[in-house]
């Protein structure tokens, strides 16, 4: 019992995250990319590594960045957010191509990928940066995702209630480049392989009869 107390806080995202350099936040720079043309979405449900590697998975689906949304704290860091106390969540920036997927089948597979019952916890993760929220950017998108919330709820999908905040995306920060693609940076890392392989494995099961997955993920 004793060695399992000192297993599970190890695979918390905060804990296999690498020490701060510096209190200031390091500007992510995109280099030579246009995505103009590409359509954007927003969801927060968990360690960000995790939630990256599923959207990434996903045909049609350009780039997805790791970052920070939902909060107050004008350009957070890391160990900023993890204190719970800027306001912000992990989150992703999905950018897509509408002709080969559409928002509605981001937003299913953002509640097939994640447990929208748990306040401010998803997995090992706990605290206010790890809660679950789908944003939207205009009234269009709000009302396909309260729509969506609402056949969930009705047909008693989850059994119990919907925890996941409905938000206007107002700004999305970059997180620091060591987060960006951190799984296929390091694949062999305890949280990885124990956290976020597993995770998406399970989409990737229940997904199968309804998601097109990148050959590279198959």
């Amino acid at each position: 019992m004793i060695n399992l107390f000192i297993i599970i806080p190890m695979l918390s995202c905060n804990i296999s995250s690498p020490e701060p350099i510096d209190n200031q936040h390091p500007v992510y720079i995109i280099e030579n990319q246009d995505y103009s043309e590409y359509s954007r979405a927003y969801f927060a449900s968990g360690c960000f590594w995790c939630v990256e590697t599923i959207y990434e998975s996903l045909e049609g689906v350009k780039e997805v960045y790791s970052g920070y949304a939902g909060g107050s704290t004008v350009n957070p860091n890391y160990y900023q957010v993890m204190t719970g106390k800027t306001g912000h969540a992990e989150s992703i920036e999905i950018i897509y191509d509408e002709s080969l997927i559409k928002f509605e089948m981001l937003l299913k597979v953002f509640f097939d990928s994640h447990d929208p019952t748990t306040m401010n916890r998803q997995g090992p993760d706990n605290g206010t940066q790890y809660r679950s929220i789908a944003f939207y950017f205009d009234e269009k998108e709000k009302e396909k995702i309260n729509n969506y919330i609402n056949l969930l709820s009705s047909n008693s999908i989850f059994g119990k209630n919907i925890v996941t905040e409905v938000k206007k995306i107002e700004e999305f920060y970059y997180a620091e480049d060591y987060h960006q693609d951190f799984e296929k940076k390091n694949p062999y890392n305890p949280y990885v392989q124990n956290v976020s392989i597993p995770r998406f494995k399970k989409f990737k099961k229940k997904s199968s009869n309804y998601a097109k997955i990148k050959d590279d993920h198959k």
